[in-house]
């Protein structure tokens, strides 16, 4: 057996192959992030006005145990939220695939959800829902349910209809037909869906708490905002940054523990 085809190798061999595919966006940020650090150091620009990188990462390091203290309540209502939004999307796709004169009912009005400012609707149901977490919850699944909705809907309608004839002519039920079918086609949509949402679910929660909260990233940068640190609210902007980049990361993985066979498919078409 060969090194490549040996489990250490093909585990090499897919590092080296992530390491590739990820090196240009890599260069691409470092490159911002070389220029950025050399016109704020050399250009004369004061650091009230535009903080070096550098500036940013020790003053993040300086004040982690703030930021981190900050990111707990935040985290917690975008999982929180997201859950909700997750449980909402399916129910409520469920429902208009089974009545689909819903859909034609129910679809306008959920665009017309999509199209409300966040500026001006996160005021608005804190001062309905008070300060504490049940608004902020409201406003991620507010945010993030339409896309899985308008994903699962569309992964329904996707389902071959020769797979459906089939079961049918088996006398399988209505509801049988979804569960081996229609469910199953849908799940590569939901999660393109899922991870479209799941970036917009911490900007959901922090736009919650410039509305109003004792506690977040988004109260922790207005304060820095007020007491003119932008250092720290860039700091807390990439803390907010590393959340949405680690909760993208777990939609990605639990795609690829629910669906395996498409990165056996997709590595198999690679090789050829």
């Amino acid at each position: 057996m060969s090194f490549s085809q040996s489990p250490s190798g093909r585990l090499a061999v897919q590092m080296i192959s992530h390491i590739r595919h990820a090196l240009p966006a890599i260069l691409a940020v470092g490159s911002l992030v070389l220029i950025w650090e050399g016109y704020a150091q050399f250009s004369g620009v004061s650091p009230t006005t535009l903080p070096a990188p550098s500036r940013v990462l020790a003053q993040a390091y300086q004040y982690r145990q703030a930021l981190f203290d900050n990111a707990i309540p935040t985290l917690r209502a975008t999982l929180s939220g997201f859950a909700l939004s997750l449980f909402a999307a399916f129910l409520l796709s469920v429902i208009v695939d089974f009545v689909p004169r819903l859909k034609r009912a129910l679809f306008p009005v959920f665009i017309i959800s999509q199209t409300l400012p966040l500026v001006a609707i996160a005021p608005l149901i804190v001062l309905w829902f008070g300060f504490g977490l049940l608004p902020k919850i409201l406003l991620v699944a507010l945010v993030t349910f339409f896309p899985m909705l308008v994903a699962l809907s569309k992964g329904y309608e996707a389902t071959e209809p020769e797979l459906e004839q089939l079961l049918a002519s088996m006398g399988a039920p209505r509801w049988k037909l979804f569960w081996l079918a229609r469910l199953p086609s849908s799940l590569p949509f939901f999660f393109a869906g899922l991870r479209i949402s799941i970036t917009y679910a911490v900007v959901g929660a922090i736009f919650a708490e410039y509305a109003g909260a004792a506690k977040g990233l988004g109260i922790y940068m207005l304060n820095a905002k007020n007491n003119f640190r932008p250092d720290l609210v860039l700091a807390a902007v990439l803390v907010s940054a590393a959340l949405t980049l680690c909760l993208f990361g777990a939609a990605v993985l639990a795609e690829r523990l629910a669906m395996p066979w498409t990165r056996r498919t997709s590595s198999g078409g690679a090789s050829r």
